[in-house]
């Protein structure tokens, strides 16, 4: 694409878009592998994979199969008729996640937690009658953007602007068990929270912390929600990140990867929850159209493979260890390493929006969490060698 015609484009999103997003000058063409080329034939590494998404990389040869192949026969036809592949991909969920019997699809994050917020308030008002509406979120969470989803999202930059949101939401500390004990009430109806958080900086919950709270949800009769949206399907080594802890939740939100970058989301529930939502509590127009869920079971089987997952913690162990010679090396300016798998941050000393842009001008996409946090979140089929060209990057883009 000439310069003029990269310009248009740019120019044209300024015009007609609406700008709720910082974007460089720089226009995305086409994707291969894990790199992304932009109009005037530049090469990114890209260790954002469209914030968690592209767990599978760019042009993926069964994932654009799955899409050809189903869009030839169905692409919609709504919720009021029956299609093998939603069903299909439920049927792999459930199978994949001992905790959970039902599956309700959406179309994005936001959407499955504010589907799992309506759920946990139906399930308190059938089993414990009116005024069981509170709900527990923590600081350092996101959870999403629509009304529901921001009321239970700590940062206030996020909320004040469209108050009143959502009543009801009350915010403990993260990993503090009697920050938790003290905002619980026999009021609140769930506990939501990242096992490792995304926009919060990549904490990770510590077991310890995973079982009180399934512990208090008990003692208050509330349910236990867990947001993976953005640390499940394999990012953290395991298919879901909880799972080395033990803990079973309620419910459990799942969205950016498990289409392949087709817009979908999920909410996986327990039968006693099920048991509690009827026909016309809920709905949803696009939510489990056959495209999306067809390339969502071909995903899920292969992220879920024991070998693949096997790969993901080999080159997270190398990646962990490439930081942390880094870190040393850098020592006055990488505060802390944080995350688990390929979900990491780099807290770092000055403003995290300077690395960021020193890294993509020598080639590397990286994303930010917060103000001084560098958060890398690359494809999940990464191997050594991408992992010494990013770290190559950032340390001169560090230095």
């Amino acid at each position: 694409m000439a310069a003029e015609s990269r310009a248009d484009a740019v120019q044209a999103d300024r015009d007609y878009i609406l700008q709720t997003y910082l974007k460089p000058d720089f226009v995305i063409e086409r994707g291969e592998g894990v790199y992304l080329f932009d109009t005037e034939g530049r090469r990114y590494l890209d260790y954002v994979s469209g914030i968690a998404v592209n767990a599978l990389g760019y042009g993926d040869p069964e994932v654009t199969r799955t899409i050809a192949e189903q869009a030839a026969k169905l692409i919609h036809v709504s919720n009021l008729y029956h299609t093998a592949p939603a069903g299909d991909l439920a049927r792999r969920l459930v199978e994949s996640s001992p905790a959970f019997d039902r599956v309700f699809f959406g179309n994005s994050g936001t959407e499955v937690v504010e589907g799992a917020l309506k759920f946990a308030r139906r399930y308190a008002r059938d089993r414990f009658g009116e005024g069981k509406t509170a709900i527990v979120a923590f600081d350092g969470s996101f959870h999403g953007r629509t009304m529901g989803a921001v009321a239970i999202t700590a940062r206030e930059k996020y909320r004040e602007p469209f108050m009143p949101v959502m009543p009801g939401a009350r915010f403990a500390r993260y990993n503090d068990v009697a920050s938790l004990e003290a905002a619980m009430g026999d009021d609140v109806c769930a506990v939501i929270l990242e096992p490792v958080q995304g926009e919060g900086g990549l904490m990770v919950a510590d077991p310890a912390f995973l079982r009180a709270a399934r512990e208090l949800c008990d003692r208050h009769g509330a349910l236990l929600i867990f947001d993976e949206i953005q640390c499940g399907m394999g990012r953290t080594g395991t298919l879901w990140a909880h799972e080395p802890s033990g803990v079973r939740a309620d419910l459990m939100t799942v969205a950016k990867p498990l289409a392949g970058g087709l817009p979908i989301g999920a909410v996986l529930l327990s039968q006693a929850v099920a048991d509690t939502i009827h026909v016309g509590d809920h709905g949803t127009t696009f939510g489990g159209n056959p495209l999306a869920t067809a390339v969502g079971d071909a995903v899920l089987r292969r992220v879920s493979d024991p070998a693949f997952l096997a790969h993901v913690r080999e080159v997270s162990s190398y990646l962990d260890e490439s930081l942390q010679d880094l870190a040393a090396d850098l020592s006055g300016t990488i505060i802390e390493l944080r995350g688990r798998g390929l979900m990491r941050g780099l807290r770092l000393a000055s403003p995290a929006a300077v690395a960021r842009e020193a890294a993509q001008r020598r080639g590397l996409l990286v994303a930010t969490a917060g103000d001084d946090v560098v958060r890398l979140l690359p494809p999940l089929i990464i191997e050594p060698r991408h992992v010494d060209e990013a770290v190559a990057v950032l340390r001169q883009a560090l230095k």
